[in-house]
């Protein structure tokens, strides 16, 4: 175990803090830095836009570890610091405030950012995004009142929950969206469509196919949206959900190999053999998909942060976790788990009850299960999960009969 070396994280989001963890667990003794942007401990993103947005819980549900851990576990939490480069060849990190912080091993988790809106208006007051905790606490005591008429620009899962919350706590909701169907993208036409009528009956507007043209204010402050086709939208405040791009400044300074994020191998290490990446910043081979997989989501953070850690410790690594997410929204509850890229164009099949939201929906390529998610049925993932990590050649008529254990597929 090399104790005496000195590790650094960058990025103190849940990739960061997993992997502090994950190191201090496995027996490393040396020192350990995680540094951190934002004034905050690390949190975790899903109650931003949910139970944490709608008040349904407080601060403390939020935080990955309690706050006396990162003392405790003798982990140096080094917050409100931003990175401004690396210099890989003398292995340094140096800081916005020019400190320079010396790594034996690096890891880079330093996650995504939202796409900025670039129209006219977009810099008026009232035009938000979500990412951040500072974000949702903005957003929470506005939504709160009921009373709000809120755009939403973009339809991603971040809005779409956001839509449900704010309309769950009794505001007018208009989601624009330049496709014909939401999430389509995601989960193919049939299932996105599922989400936009859950939607319509509870009373989002939702408006297909629209380009918007400007943000239209009054003393500097938003008050509409206006679509290409010149309808104006009414809004008292307007959130923009349309995607994120991953965070690859320092590890271009660092001279990083660099493709949709940050290029790493199935142990999470990049080009440069004393660094590592892990979260929605890497962009990982995945050896059971063989293809490369960039996900943003929370359990590949959680996932990537631990396999980063026992990678940096030399244990032999091959991160091959399906990738897996969850949404809820209104009375919709899903868990999806698979590789997106290869259930595009593939087959959909169901088994279960459709109509009444009550199912669990497959991919199938090449007769074998590539993607599943379970909507509003539970304790079944797992088992979703090792019908696609088998890549058994299924037979459909036993995949859709509810009779038939999944775990015998």
């Amino acid at each position: 175990m090399p104790d005496s070396q000195s590790y650094v994280i960058v990025g103190a989001g849940l990739a960061g803090a997993s992997a502090a963890r994950t190191l201090r667990e496995e027996g490393f003794t040396g020192p350990i830095q995680l540094v951190g942007a934002e004034a905050h401990r690390p949190y975790i993103r899903p109650p931003l836009s949910k139970d944490y947005l709608s008040g349904s819980s407080d601060r403390d549900s939020v935080y990955v570890d309690p706050e006396g851990w990162y003392t405790e576990h003798d982990v140096d939490l080094v917050l409100g610091t931003s990175v401004a480069r690396i210099d890989a060849a003398r292995q340094l990190i140096h800081t916005a405030a020019g400190e320079a912080i010396a790594y034996n091993k690096l890891l880079l988790a330093t996650g995504s950012s939202p796409r900025r809106l670039s129209i006219p208006g977009a810099d008026l007051e009232g035009v938000r995004y979500l990412r951040t905790l500072d974000d949702s606490d903005a957003l929470r005591p506005l939504l709160a009142g009921g009373s709000l008429r809120l755009v939403l620009i973009g339809s991603g899962w971040i809005g779409m929950e956001v839509a449900a919350t704010a309309r769950t706590l009794g505001n007018d909701v208009t989601i624009l969206e330049r496709d014909p169907i939401p999430l389509a993208n995601a989960l193919g036409d049939e299932l996105g469509q599922m989400f936009a009528d859950l939607h319509e009956q509870n009373g989002v507007i939702l408006r297909r196919s629209v380009s918007v043209d400007s943000v239209l204010g009054q003393d500097g402050r938003a008050t509409a949206v206006k679509l290409t086709s010149g309808e104006v939208i009414p809004a008292d405040l307007i959130l923009v959900g349309i995607g994120a791009t991953p965070n690859v400044e320092l590890a271009d300074s660092a001279g990083l190999t660099i493709d949709n994020g940050v290029s790493v191998d199935a142990s999470l290490r990049t080009s440069d053999p004393a660094i590592y990446a892990a979260g929605d910043v890497a962009n990982a081979y995945h050896p059971l998909a063989k293809l490369r997989l960039r996900s943003e989501h929370w359990a590949n953070a959680l996932n990537g942060g631990k396999a980063a850690a026992r990678s940096m410790l030399d244990q032999k690594v091959s991160f091959d976790d399906i990738p897996y997410f969850y949404t809820d929204q209104f009375d919709v509850g899903m868990e999806y788990s698979g590789f997106g890229p290869l259930a595009r164009g593939a087959d959909v099949v169901y088994r279960g009850d459709r109509a009444g939201r009550e199912f669990i929906a497959f991919w199938v390529a090449g007769e074998k299960v590539v993607a599943g998610m379970n909507v509003n049925v539970w304790d079944v993932n797992e088992a979703v999960q090792g019908i696609i990590r088998r890549g058994n050649q299924v037979d459909r008529a036993r995949l859709t009969d509810a009779d038939v254990p999944l775990e015998s597929l």
